[in-house]
């Protein structure tokens, strides 16, 4: 091989000196040394082809190279499919529309704090609030529901009871004892809203009552929310606010029981994750540790999501609270 390139070398080299001699010959004629140049330029390259066939690269540039394959960036590595980019999307989406509820409820909130005030000057500046009817008789269209007694937890609802028997068990307090006059005020200046959706109003007036630190009046008017609209969009939401309201008052047995029944009935429901962390609740306060810890894992299971996104303080909070090791 070494002395074939020597020889094609030689060669060459024999070549490019006969050209340059006959370049410096003088010619008659330009044309003539025109055509010679050509002719030399032409049986060079004949040499070069012959000599190196393969038009090896030590020796010639090539004019036009292919270009280099790269199996690795051929293809485009696809992250994410239409499906999973629209799963994210209605995710987000579900996010963003339980923020607006409870930024919702919270605004309603604020609505009603400052109408019971202006009602309370209102009521100052006229004299004392008319006195309401009779314990036993429904409120219509203004709002006012009859004002129960405060239980104790001793006369809380039990496990099961039906709203008949619950009425049965209040009605004996209601007839001793009476609310304070400052009291049914204080109730009847929370107004109710009439948007035309009844469901939603008297879920709506029983948040109000719960917000304002009523819970027996709460109790009272989202039992029957609850009672009356069992397919309603909000009954998952009342019932769940139900709970609440016995837990706020204190009565976590009670709390328990409607707790359970709203993850129960709609597991899938908007606010059945959050009685399923509030029945936690409800177990720590009563010193149920075994229960509590059945409901925390089953919510860790089943709202894995949850538990890291809009519940996730409250999970860790009451995971810290109980000993489920």
């Amino acid at each position: 091989m070494l002395a074939r390139s020597k020889t094609s070398f030689a060669i060459t080299r024999a070549a490019i000196c006969a050209s340059l001699i006959a370049i410096a010959v003088p010619t008659p004629a330009a044309a003539q040394s025109s055509e010679r140049l050509q002719r030399i330029e032409q049986q060079i390259s004949a040499l070069q082809r012959a000599v190196f066939p393969g038009g090896d690269n030590r020796f010639f540039e090539p004019e036009i190279t292919p270009q280099q394959a790269n199996p690795q960036n051929t293809t485009p590595q696809v992250t994410t499919s239409a499906l999973t980019d629209v799963l994210a999307r209605l995710d987000a989406i579900e996010g963003q529309l339980a923020r607006l509820t409870a930024a919702t409820e919270v605004n309603e909130n604020a609505l009603s704090a400052v109408e019971t005030r202006l009602t309370a000057l209102e009521s100052a500046a006229t004299g004392p609030a008319s006195a309401p009817q009779s314990g036993g008789t429904s409120s219509g269209p203004t709002g006012v529901i009859a004002v129960p007694e405060e239980r104790t937890p001793s006369q809380a609802v039990s496990s099961g009871s039906s709203s008949a028997a619950a009425s049965t068990a209040t009605a004996p307090t209601q007839t001793s004892t009476s609310p304070s006059p400052a009291r049914l005020a204080a109730v009847q200046a929370i107004a109710k809203p009439a948007t035309g959706d009844e469901g939603d109003d008297e879920y709506v007036y029983g948040f109000r009552l719960w917000d304002a630190g009523f819970y027996p009046e709460a109790q009272q008017q989202l039992s029957m929310f609850v009672e009356q609209y069992p397919d309603h969009w909000r009954t998952t939401y009342g019932r769940n606010l139900l709970g609440r309201a016995f837990l706020d008052a204190g009565e976590p047995r009670a709390a328990a029981t409607h707790f359970f029944d709203n993850y129960q009935s709609d597991g899938d429901g908007a606010r059945a994750p959050d009685s399923l962390l509030y029945l936690v609740e409800s177990m720590i306060a009563l010193g149920d540790t075994r229960r509590a810890c059945i409901a925390l894992a089953e919510f860790g299971e089943s709202y894995a999501a949850l538990a890291a996104g809009r519940l996730a303080d409250m999970y860790g909070d009451l995971g810290g609270r109980v000993d489920c090791n």
